[in-house]
């Protein structure tokens, strides 16, 4: 099992930024990669980011594409979600999770809130 902790939403004015943070633990050596997830009022899940574990190779969805940045620190099992630039579209519950190699995303965090202010 992997556990998975969010941190770093709050509420910010358009054109502002944020750092989101989730922190793994437990089977973290099974994590092939981690991504970020938003859920907004009445939507659907979305994609927003996605790292993988070793390589670090990164996936954004294309609402995202320069203003948000998704890293990890191996070495504390975190990784985290860089906006900038953000608009009030990107209002949503934000989540963190995790996938073994060969899986779907297994693990969930329980999402931190994102607002942006217009």
């Amino acid at each position: 099992q992997v556990q998975l902790v969010e941190s770093g939403g709050g509420l910010v004015q358009a054109g502002g930024s944020l750092r989101l943070s989730c922190a793994a633990s437990g089977r973290t050596s099974s994590i092939y990669g981690m991504g970020w997830f938003r859920q907004a009022p009445g939507k659907e899940r979305e994609f927003v980011a996605h790292i993988t574990w070793s390589a670090g190779i990164t996936y954004y969805t294309d609402s995202v594409k320069g203003r948000f940045t998704i890293s990890r620190d191996n070495a504390k099992n975190t990784v985290y979600l860089q906006m900038n630039s953000l608009k009030p579209e990107d209002t949503s519950v934000y989540y963190c999770a995790a996938k073994p190699a060969g899986d779907v995303y297994r693990y969930w965090g329980q999402g931190t809130q994102v607002t942006v202010s217009s």
